[in-house]
């Protein structure tokens, strides 16, 4: 299998106040094996020496060191830094999907919480950073692994398509 080319700087994935200890795990684990950053913002619903998050990110969790930020203004002014072009805010009500996205290295994916997704307040703070990943018709949402997963080597994709 050929190595994935690693981007400099690396593209980040940020969970909002994600829930389910397996999904962050699995995100982990996507992080690792693509050199992507992981960004966790608060509230966490689950602890992060929880069994089942340790589980999914088996023995990848030495390769990431994940960013806790207690709330999204502390993950704004410690991470972002006014970086506001960086932001790909994740989606489903968003009306450009992620073919139409313009990534660079370094720039944040952003996926809410599994149930309710990103906060209607970060949403309307930036609608012209929205994105979503195309479903069929009357198809509700994706896992949020999944839709990371996606995202992320979407992103990879049309940077190498450089």
């Amino acid at each position: 299998m050929p190595p994935l080319p690693l981007v400099d700087p690396p593209l980040q994935i940020v969970l909002v106040s994600p829930q389910i200890p397996p999904n962050t795990g699995n995100v982990a684990r996507t992080c690792a094996v693509t050199g992507a950053g992981l960004h966790l913002v608060g509230p966490l619903g689950f602890s992060l020496d929880e069994k089942s998050l340790l589980r999914a990110g088996l023995d990848y969790w030495s390769e990431i060191a994940p960013r806790v930020h207690r709330d999204w203004p502390e993950f704004e002014a410690t991470a972002l830094r006014g970086q506001i072009e960086k932001l790909h805010l994740f989606t489903a009500r968003a009306d450009r999907t992620l073919f139409d996205a313009t990534f660079a290295p370094g720039d944040f994916l952003v996926f809410g919480h599994e149930q309710l997704g990103l906060p209607p307040a970060l949403l309307a703070a930036w609608p012209e950073r929205q994105v979503a990943i195309p479903m069929r018709e009357g198809m509700r949402s994706l896992n949020l692994a999944v839709a990371a997963g996606v995202a992320l080597y979407a992103a990879y994709g049309s940077l190498r398509a450089r």
